[in-house]
């Protein structure tokens, strides 16, 4: 398989694990790093992971010139979850000839919110023949990209519901901040009000299925309450006293004259019981599935991203969904000419 070369774009968290898995994959040619933390910049990105490494890639904020520099196939991007925050960086990668993969979650299916940013950023990546594509796990693949895929074995369809239960002490400071762990109810309300506590995603996930059922939805409601504590809780880094917010329940609809053909409950709070993730079909047949344990999203957000790469050069030009790429799944190699997959014996 030709080497792809590729350039990170966001060192965080999840940068970062997109790093260590680019790594993994000798197909890929890792030719630039981007981020903004001065505390980051100038440094080798080998010594920002987890297990340290010399990789002969220095950390830049300057991402014009390591674009113009380093002439990446593909940039995986993983800065913001908006898309009034990334689109200027999106414009400039796809000015200078790349195709994005990124993990913001509004990316997924930005049409939903922003039709006519979404135009442009189509137009201009057709006009530079490249592909822009988000993805991750939520969005991105649990609550829509699989539950279309489920859908495939069904004569009709006459709803979708999924689930997604997380105990949130087992993930990042970042995400169990921005659950609420830890606030008052009325803090938490407050900070609703303000859009910083929320999980972004649900309405690009109920979009998605819509558009791949073919469901015209009149309406995407969604409603964000607290998850209470009923006992003492705490993880690594927050302690949660009963009463207070343990985190967030997030449910997004799709209606259509009255009937909720999308429905869409996620829950995400410290010490949650039975973590899983669940999709419910109602059809002919009807399919019932349930990842027990759940999908762990910072450690599946970079594999979905790393494993989605090599699918790039079949989709046309242009912004993309995940149900337009064709199955993913994590190859180290590919080969060259012999497609069978059975040994050899003599």
């Amino acid at each position: 398989m030709k080497t792809i070369k590729v350039l990170q774009y966001g060192l965080g968290p999840i940068g970062l694990g997109i790093v260590e898995v680019l790594l993994s994959r000798p197909w890929v040619q890792l030719v630039g790093a981007i981020d903004i933390d001065k505390n980051k910049v100038g440094k080798d990105v080998g010594d920002l992971l987890e297990h340290l490494r010399k990789v002969g890639v220095t950390v830049s904020d300057k991402a014009s010139d390591v674009l113009r520099q380093t002439s990446p196939d593909i940039v995986t991007h993983a800065t913001s979850s908006y898309m009034q925050t990334i689109h200027s960086q999106i414009d400039e990668i796809v000015d200078h000839g790349a195709s994005v993969v990124s993990s913001a979650e509004e990316l997924s299916y930005p049409f939903v919110k922003h039709p006519e940013l979404s135009k442009k950023i189509d137009q201009q990546a057709k006009e530079k023949k490249v592909v822009v594509l988000g993805t991750g796990v939520n969005p991105g693949f649990l609550l829509d990209t699989l539950a279309v895929a489920l859908s495939g074995v069904c004569q009709q369809v006459n709803s979708i519901r999924a689930e997604r239960v997380v105990d949130a002490s087992t993930r990042r400071l970042p995400l169990q901040k921005k659950t609420g762990a830890g606030l008052s109810p009325e803090e938490f309300e407050k900070r609703v009000a303000e859009g910083k506590i929320k999980h972004v995603g649900l309405p690009e996930s109920v979009g998605l299925i819509s558009l791949a059922m073919g469901w015209k939805v009149g309406e995407i409601q969604e409603r964000i309450t607290p998850v209470i504590a009923e006992s003492d809780v705490s993880s690594d880094y927050i302690r949660v006293p009963k009463g207070a917010v343990a985190g967030v329940r997030q449910v997004a609809k799709g209606i259509l004259a009255g009937q909720e053909l999308v429905v869409l409950d996620l829950r995400m709070y410290l010490g949650a019981q039975n973590p899983h993730d669940s999709i419910l079909i109602d059809g002919v047949p009807p399919v019932d599935m349930t990842i027990r344990g759940g999908v762990h999203g910072d450690r599946a957000t970079p594999a979905i991203i790393v494993n989605s790469l090599p699918r790039i050069a079949r989709l046309e030009p242009g912004l993309r969904t995940m149900i337009d790429l064709p199955p993913v799944a994590p190859a180290m190699n590919f080969p060259e000419h012999d497609r069978s997959v059975m040994m050899k014996t003599f």
